[in-house]
């Protein structure tokens, strides 16, 4: 499957964020940051959003609604937060592209919101984290 222009962009943030983190060494990776105990742990939350949105645009792509209860992702340490972003990243960016620009995503918080809406989303929590770490 080739990639549509908007899912190469949210492909190549989370790539260059989880590279990121993959280089860091293990004195910056449990460096406190703003809001975090850890940049690690930054990473960690941010791949946690990223998974719930993709679990929500999965669900949204194979009938709509929530999709169940919500599969939180596991702390599997701080040197694995790299593979765990670009794994649910690259989750969220086909799960969005499989999907119209316009479809409805039900939100974790009981709200919706548009597969534009949430790539968006996505993108800006992407750059906020690579700012704060």
């Amino acid at each position: 499957m080739s990639e549509t222009p908007d899912e190469k962009t949210l492909v190549e943030a989370v790539d260059a964020l989880a590279d990121r983190f993959r280089a860091m060494p293990q004195s910056r990776l449990l460096g406190a940051v703003a809001g975090h105990p850890s940049r690690a742990a930054a990473g960690l939350t941010l791949a946690r959003r990223l998974a719930a949105a993709a679990q929500a645009a999965e669900a949204a792509r194979s009938g709509g609604g929530a999709g169940g209860p919500l599969r939180e992702l596991p702390d599997a340490g701080a040197f694995a937060v790299g593979d765990q972003l670009a794994v649910v990243g690259h989750d969220l960016a086909v799960a969005l592209d499989a999907l119209p620009a316009d479809a409805v995503v039900a939100q974790a918080d009981g709200s919706a919101a548009t597969a534009a809406a949430v790539r968006a989303r996505a993108l800006r929590w992407l750059a906020e984290t690579d700012a704060a770490v």
